[in-house]
């Protein structure tokens, strides 16, 4: 996530463009935040346990509050490539932060099944989420244009599929249905918080959709003769 960080700094550094600057201010702190948020849980810090039955359960909270964050700024980039109007952004926002809120309930309840009618709330809300990006957005996206409409659906399919992931190890990992131990867990998910937020910044920061003009080489001199004449 770090090195995703730095990375992004070090490309846009010299960026002028207005809108490109925005998408990399967005981009380069999704990963900035969540460096923070997993350096906290590898001191320890962003955990609590959590009785359930007659088993005690790890909870890293500190992961949803990296999804608070990180989630919604991913969103806002979407919003921006497609161009849509204020109210549609709150709303796509507004939706997406109750989808981490109620996971993270969830995950600190105590009853069983207080837990998994949490996270079919959670889920229902990343349902609405991920119709609402395949569906208006994508549709104000291809009216901007086909290099628009191309960036946006590549990363709107791999939001869709990397985000559909995390409700299924949520609910076969520790602190769902207990198939995958806390460390094979931990694991996947940092493996999908990393391509969901790098591998996204990644493929954005490179696209010509948002780029424009503002990575063109300059003209040779016998270019600009040949234009002057």
């Amino acid at each position: 996530m770090l090195i995703g960080t730095f990375y992004f700094i070090v490309k846009g550094w010299g960026v002028t463009d207005k809108e490109a600057r925005e998408y990399y201010a967005i981009t380069i702190l999704v990963p900035g935040i969540a460096s923070a948020a997993y350096l906290s849980m590898f001191f320890g810090i962003g955990a609590s346990d959590v009785v359930v039955g007659e088993e005690t359960l790890r909870i890293y909270y500190a992961r949803y509050a990296d999804w608070l964050f990180t989630t919604p700024l991913l969103l806002l980039d979407l919003a921006l490539l497609a161009k849509v109007d204020r109210v549609s952004i709150g709303t796509l926002i507004g939706v997406d932060a109750l989808m981490i809120v109620t996971g993270l309930i969830g995950a600190l309840s105590q009853q069983p099944v207080a837990r998994y009618t949490w996270w079919l709330f959670s889920t229902i809300c990343m349902i609405v989420v991920l119709y609402f990006l395949a569906t208006s957005l994508r549709s104000a996206a291809k009216e901007r244009g086909p290099e628009v409409a191309s960036t946006f659906n590549t990363l709107t399919a791999l939001v869709l599929i990397l985000w559909t992931a995390y409700p299924i190890l949520w609910i076969i990992g520790t602190e769902g249905a207990g198939v995958v131990g806390l460390g094979v867990e931990t694991l996947l998910f940092m493996v999908l918080d990393v391509t969901a937020k790098v591998g996204f910044g990644f493929i954005l920061l490179r696209s010509r959709a948002i780029l424009g003009d503002t990575e063109a080489p300059e003209p040779s001199a016998g270019a600009e003769a040949s234009a002057a004449d």
